[in-house]
């Protein structure tokens, strides 16, 4: 359950959380045209707290508006602004942050004409979306019987809200299979993502992830890819099969919401020694210290409150 907390920002004012309402015809309801970020705040090893590589989502959030043609009535630089101040006004030391952009209500129909576009920032506390023992041991995925969007099927490159109706399917199958994640293939059958994460996996000690074809351009996939090439990693962007998982020595995810999560488990198939490697741990480990403000080497990815 989402914790409430005492204020969100909506369309410029900061507003009571029971006074944040739409109305039943707001026109993104029925037909899942809006845009959304998900942004991460860590408290820092010296007390204070940092929205981690805030300026990318935020320009990812107005990338995705222009792909879906909603323009946004504030500018980014007010948009940050308002991430930064709302958590202050709840206090949060840590916490998650979801900025939308949707229609409002009006006109019905698939053509939302001149429909108004509204803007909403809610925080809240959050731990590790997998669970903090998937972090530590590592995650049990099942491959998902739906297909991941093909590029001319659906805006791949923006985050609309739509587009994660296939991540609801997806995910709603492997947990009630037993499962805690779902791996997704794309349209030609290779790997492409999870439903809310990108993956890498290792073998004899080259990295792979699959490239930005029909993927979204994660933001703590290319935090990682940063992080690997500056500790000298053989690292390839490449297409790969998930029976090439299978044999992986180490396989994990990378997401606002996963963090860097372990996968142990590919269709009931161990991982390698079916716990976290070396590698995934190492680099999980530079994650958090840099998403926490330890490394000076990534100082430009941390904006403090």
């Amino acid at each position: 359950m989402v914790q409430k907390v005492d204020s969100i920002w909506m369309d410029g004012e900061f507003i009571r959380w029971d006074e944040a309402k739409v109305h039943i015809l707001t026109h993104t309801l029925h037909y899942g045209l809006g845009v959304f970020e998900g942004i991460r705040c860590y408290l820092c090893h010296d007390g204070r707290s940092e929205v981690f590589r805030l300026k990318e989502h935020i320009d990812r959030l107005f990338d995705s508006a222009l792909i879906a043609e909603l323009e946004i009535p504030f500018s980014p630089e007010e948009i940050m602004d308002a991430c930064k101040e709302i958590l202050r006004l709840n206090g949060l030391k840590e916490g998650y942050i979801r900025p939308l952009v949707f229609i409002g209500d009006g006109v019905m129909g698939v053509h939302p004409q001149d429909n108004p576009i509204r803007v909403v920032i809610v925080t809240w506390e959050w731990g590790a979306y997998l669970g903090e023992e998937a972090l530590q041991q590592g995650t049990r995925v099942k491959t998902s019987s739906y297909t991941r969007h093909h590029v001319n099927v659906m805006m791949t490159k923006a985050k609309i809200c739509g587009n994660y109706v296939n991540s609801v399917f997806a995910k709603r199958e492997a947990v009630r299979l037993g499962y805690d994640e779902a791996l997704m293939l794309d349209t030609d059958g290779y790997v492409s993502e999870a439903t809310g994460e990108n993956i890498f996996m290792v073998k004899n000690g080259l990295i792979k992830t699959p490239p930005l074809s029909s993927i979204l351009a994660g933001i703590t996939r290319d935090s990682i890819i940063t992080i690997l090439k500056d500790k000298g990693l053989e690292l390839v962007e490449q297409r790969f099969t998930r029976d090439e998982l299978y044999t992986a020595d180490e396989v994990f995810f990378t997401g606002t919401a996963a963090e860097v999560t372990p996968v142990r488990e590919i269709d009931d198939r161990a991982i390698g020694a079916g716990r976290p490697g070396p590698i995934t741990k190492e680099i999980q480990t530079t994650f958090f210290r840099a998403a926490r403000g330890e490394l000076e080497q990534y100082s430009r990815w941390v904006s403090y409150l």
